[in-house]
């Protein structure tokens, strides 16, 4: 089986980056599962000061696997490679790879070169601090689909202002790393990402670990609190709607590249 998620540890950094380009780093249970042993990894090791979430290809994560979804059974923001686990078990996943984000000891810094839609979304905002490209583009895309943005709002409402996440949860439009940053998505919007990157890491090299641990448990706890109130209501949600008509309808729409038949254009 082809790995789909790399690690590189190099001068107190982990760098993890997404590689399945074929479904444009989606959120499939095989991406998943490496991404999860990758960060267990970064934060098991000692060496590790700060990690480094990163992307081949142009999309940084397209959010589900579609490409072989026969319908409402897999989720948009979860799915799997396989119709084994379904989306309960997916769900599952996705809520716990958030989590394992939240907890990791190590600062996480998503670098952004391109496109991020759906799930996606609940990873970056799962990080401690976001950079992308003036060029990359973001869009909460369920609404289009059928669905809501159900699982990943346990990461992403913490980060932007209600007014914002009205706007894009409700509208489903894309928008740039300019908007992103303005709105809290993501920490900046920097031309010369490596560069950006390599600041903020040293930065962290200079900080002790034990002072980056405790501090990130503080910028992380009220999120950690929200997700033992919600996660159960938001899993309930997001599995009711995907097995809704309407996500079946929304799901071929996509596959299909043809608006959805409720859409009035």
């Amino acid at each position: 089986m082809t790995e789909l998620v790399h690690l590189q540890v190099e001068l107190g950094v982990a760098k993890i980056i997404l590689d399945s380009p074929a479904n444009r780093n989606a959120l499939s249970a095989q991406l998943m599962s490496e991404l999860a042993a990758h960060l267990n990894a970064a934060a098991d090791n000692t060496l590790v000061r700060s990690v480094v979430l990163a992307h081949t290809s142009s999309t940084f994560c397209s959010g589900a696997d579609l490409s072989g979804s026969s319908g409402p059974r897999d989720s948009p923001e979860n799915s799997s490679e396989s119709n084994r686990s379904g989306p309960s078990a997916d769900m599952a996943q996705l809520v716990a790879l958030l989590r394992q984000f939240l907890h990791c000891p190590k600062p996480i810094l998503a670098c952004i070169d391109g496109h991020v839609r759906g799930g996606g979304l609940g990873l970056v905002a799962a990080c401690d601090l976001a950079i992308a490209t003036p060029q990359s583009s973001f869009a909460f895309s369920e609404v289009r689909l059928g669905v809501a943005p159900a699982i990943i709002s346990l990461t992403v409402l913490p980060r932007l202002s209600s007014r914002a996440a009205s706007k894009y949860f409700l509208t489903g439009d894309r928008f740039d790393a300019a908007e992103a940053e303005r709105i809290g998505l993501i920490t900046a919007s920097e031309e010369h990402l490596l560069v950006a990157a390599e600041q903020l890491t040293d930065s962290f090299r200079a900080s002790s670990p034990a002072g980056l641990a405790n501090t990130k448990k503080l910028l992380t706890e009220s999120i950690l609190q929200a997700f033992d109130v919600q996660q159960g209501a938001v899993s309930e949600l997001s599995g009711r709607l995907f097995l809704s008509e309407e996500a079946h309808e929304g799901i071929a729409a996509f596959k299909e590249r043809r608006a959805p038949r409720w859409a009035e254009l």
